[in-house]
């Protein structure tokens, strides 16, 4: 029987915020990058001893390209930018 603590996304990484590797992973996969994910999570503004394994993380998310976001995943989508004012003559 497979329980809720066998299954990896539940392993905590960052214990003073209680983040979980299943969290990181989903953030990861919207785009966030490392100060992103401190930020959303609180994860690495503790201690900082959890520094280590939450980068070694997100290294191993990148190396098996698991969503791996385009450059322009933080731009807003073409058409929701705001116009450019319109000069004056």
């Amino acid at each position: 029987m497979t329980t809720d603590k066998d299954n990896p996304d539940n392993e905590v990484l960052c214990h003073c915020s209680g983040t979980k590797r299943g969290q990181i992973r989903a953030l990861f996969l919207e785009g966030r990058d490392l100060e992103g994910i401190s930020r959303w999570t609180g994860a690495l503004t503790g201690c900082g001893g959890c520094e280590w394994d939450i980068e070694w993380y997100l290294k191993e998310l990148k190396e098996e390209g698991a969503g791996a976001a385009p450059s322009s995943a933080a731009e807003p989508p073409a058409g929701d930018s705001p116009e450019a004012p319109a000069e004056e003559s």
